[in-house]
């Protein structure tokens, strides 16, 4: 690795050990959600489900069902759900007033003969300036790992699909790492309260325990004291991160430093950090390859089809495209050469959530990060560090790269990306506004 960082992290990691069969990558939503179901049925000992929300649809319902089945068939088991506070107590954006997901837990608390506590996590006082974005279920000895959340598009329960990326880690030391962060870490807090019940405790009532709660975050980390430092085979190394300068972010950067032939990325939302920018430079001017795959603007989560009353949320996957756009033409040469390659997903009518970096052939990881200043700088995230100096794990990971690969085409030059001209008027007349009163900055940090 370059000699950039002077206390690099990433030999300091401590990991857990795997075998190749201990790590499964699922093929997409439907097989995630069919596992999840299975994984929760099985279930004998414990089940923690941690998501950024757990939404009142047929798939959302579908989970939670499943959750009391499990607690009614073993009264004995640890069950808990962990959301973001703030997410769970308003509707969907754009959809008008709602009461949120927190009326319908309530609901299923009063009228189901088991219970299934639903923790609500405010890692901020506004949901604008930070959210629980942490991701992985613990199951038992098992870890499933994905970016997604849990309802109908996430979880491929209708028509339409999300995709994202799906794995299983079967590591009793991994898990018990991660349930004890959620536990102690997180459950345990003054400033976490359960949104099943009723009487909920306002956000306001909480701000210096929400202030308390980020504070410890800022400096808490996975317990990997059963790992260790020695890469001597496969293994795998949880991160946790939130604000400026966190260890996820600079295992993140470091990574795209230790590139010596190969880089993979992807990600839904092109809005890159100026670290991460940086590191993409450097990494071009040694001679890597590098691959960044994102969603098509249709492919985004926002987007609203031109056919359709503008709403300002419509506007976000357009930003998304100028700063790829941006992007491109500053690197018109290394995509002639085809050192650089952006690839653009779209496949019907389905959207885009992939993140995630795929180092050389040894290093993978796996996490909810968007790698935008939103997630660098106001999210809690986490990943999972997969290394494999000896590739016995080479051709599962082959296998999803050539999935995520199936439907994604090439960029050749940046002019085939649309620009202002070519938008929408409404989509057009507010970008245009936004640049014009100098928000267009502030927009990309937080978004």
């Amino acid at each position: 690795m370059p000699l950039l960082f002077k206390r690099s992290l990433l030999p300091k990691l401590r990991s857990f050990p795997l075998t190749a069969e201990a790590v499964t990558v699922l093929s997409g939503a439907a097989e995630f959600r069919r596992c999840l179901l299975e994984k929760i049925a099985q279930a004998t000992r414990r089940i923690y489900i941690v998501a950024l929300y757990l939404q009142h649809d047929e798939a959302g319902q579908e989970i939670l069902d499943a959750l009391h089945a499990a607690k009614l068939k073993r009264p004995e088991l640890e069950i808990a759900v962990v959301v973001d506070w703030l997410r769970a107590q308003r509707g969907l954006i754009g959809a008008g007033k709602q009461p949120g997901n927190a009326a319908w837990y309530q609901e299923m608390t009063r009228t189901r003969q088991s219970t299934v506590p639903i923790y609500g996590v405010p890692v901020q006082t506004r949901e604008l300036f930070g959210v629980l974005h942490l991701k992985g279920f613990v199951i038992d000895d098992c870890v499933v790992y994905s970016g997604a959340s849990l309802n109908n598009v996430y979880l491929h329960k209708f028509d339409k699909y999300r995709f994202d990326r799906y794995h299983l880690l079967h590591s009793r030391e991994l898990a018990d790492s991660m349930h004890h962060l959620v536990k102690h870490g997180l459950i345990e807090s003054k400033a976490v309260h359960r949104l099943d019940l009723p009487k909920l405790p306002t956000t306001r009532s909480l701000r210096n325990d929400i202030g308390d709660l980020r504070s410890r975050l800022k400096h808490a980390a996975y317990d990997t004291t059963a790992g260790s430092t020695e890469r001597t085979g496969l293994s795998v190394s949880p991160v946790l991160g939130v604000g400026k300068n966190n260890p996820l972010n600079r295992v993140i950067l470091e990574l795209i430093a230790s590139a010596q032939r190969q880089l993979t990325i992807c990600t839904p939302y092109f809005n890159l950090p100026l670290g991460v920018v940086r590191e993409i430079n450097r990494a071009l001017a040694r001679g890597v390859k590098i691959d960044i795959v994102v969603g098509d603007k249709t492919a985004n989560d926002f987007y609203i089809p031109p056919s359709e009353p503008f709403k300002v949320i419509a506007a976000l996957p357009y930003l998304y495209e100028i700063s790829l756009r941006r992007f491109a033409k500053r690197h018109q040469r290394q995509i002639d050469s085809g050192q650089l390659n952006l690839h653009l997903w779209r496949e019907g009518d389905n959207s885009y959530h992939l993140k995630g970096m795929w180092i050389d052939e040894r290093r993978t990881l796996l996490t909810g990060n968007n790698l935008n200043p939103r997630a660098f700088r106001l999210d809690l995230e986490n990943a999972l560090l997969i290394d494999d100096p000896k590739g016995e794990w080479l051709q599962p990971r082959q296998q999803e790269l050539d999935n995520i690969m199936r439907h994604t085409t090439r960029i050749a030059h940046f002019q085939s990306l649309e620009a202002l001209p070519d938008y929408p008027a409404g989509v057009a007349k507010f970008l245009k506004r936004v640049s014009r009163v100098r928000v267009e900055r502030l927009l990309y940090r937080i978004l």
